[in-house]
C-alpha cells in the first residue's frame, strides 16, 4: 500500500474525468503530465525511504526506471511534430495498442506470481481486508483533495481538476517501476494493492464525474427553444 501511495497520478483517466465533469482540462493535462515526469525520480526516492527493499536505490535503478518511463515520454514528445497528425487519424486503432500494453504487463506480473506459487500466500480474508483498505484510502484522499482545494479558494473548475488529478494512482507507471526496487521479491503481491486501487478509483471517479457533469449543466431558460449547434 505504501508503494501505491508513492506513485504518480494517471494521465488519461485524470484528463478524461476532468473533461467529463467540466473542470479545467488544460490544468489537468499539465498536472497529470508533470506528476508522471516527477514520479520517475520522486517515486523511487520515496520507496527507498519508506520501504525496505532488496534492490535499494542506486544510479542504475534510476537509469532503469528512466529508460522504462521517461525515455518513451521524451521520445513521444520529440516525435509529435512528425507523427502527431497520423496518430490523431488512427487514434481508435492505437487505443488497442495502448491498453494492450498495460494488459500484457498485468498478465506477466500475475503469471510470474502463479509460476512462483505466490498466490497461495493470499487468503480470501486478506483480499477482503485489502479491498476495504483501498476503499478507505480512496475516500480519505478524495475528501482531502475536495476540502483542501475549497479551503485554498479554488474555483469550481480547478477544484474538479484537483479532485481527479490528486486522487489517482497510475497503473501504467507503477507496474514497470515495481520491478526495479522490488527485484527478487514477489512483485505480483507488491502490485496487487495498486491494481485493486486502480479499478476502484475508475469506478468511483466515473460516478463522481457523471454527477458533477449533471450539476454543472447550463440550464435552458423556461420557454426558450433548444437549438442544435
Amino acid at each position: 500500500m505504501l508503494f501505491a501511495c508513492c506513485l504518480p497520478s494517471t494521465v488519461q483517466s485524470s484528463i478524461a474525468f476532468t473533461s467529463l465533469a467540466r473542470g479545467n482540462v488544460p490544468a489537468a493535462v499539465v498536472a497529470a503530465s508533470q506528476s508522471n515526469v516527477l514520479g520517475v525520480v520522486v517515486t523511487p526516492l520515496l520507496a527507498a525511504l519508506l520501504l525496505s527493499t532488496q534492490g535499494g536505490l542506486s544510479a542504475s535503478s534510476l537509469l532503469d526506471i528512466g529508460l522504462r518511463l521517461l525515455a518513451p515520454f521524451v521520445a513521444g514528445q520529440l516525435a509529435r511534430p512528425l507523427i502527431g497528425p497520423w496518430v490523431l487519424r488512427h487514434a481508435k486503432q492505437l487505443v488497442v495498442v495502448d491498453r494492450g500494453s498495460i494488459l500484457l504487463i498485468v498478465y506477466s506480473a500475475f503469471s510470474a506470481g502463479m509460476v512462483a506459487g505466490t498466490w497461495r500466500e493470499l487468503t480470501g480474508l486478506s483480499l477482503v481486508v485489502l479491498l476495504g483498505v483501498n476503499v478507505v484510502l480512496l475516500a480519505i484522499v478524495l475528501g482531502a483533495t475536495a476540502l483542501g482545494s475549497r479551503v485554498l479558494g479554488f474555483d469550481a473548475a480547478d477544484r474538479i481538476t484537483v479532485l481527479f488529478c490528486g486522487s489517482k494512482k497510475s497503473l501504467a507507471s507503477g507496474l514497470p517501476m515495481a520491478g526495479v526496487p522490488f527485484a527478487g521479491h514477489a512483485v505480483a503481491l507488491v502490485v496487487l494493492p495498486l491494481m485493486l486501487f486502480h479499478q476502484i478509483q475508475l469506478m468511483v471517479c466515473a460516478a463522481i464525474a457523471a454527477r458533477l457533469a449533471r450539476r454543472r449543466e447550463v440550464p435552458v431558460p423556461r420557454g426558450e427553444p433548444v437549438t442544435a449547434s
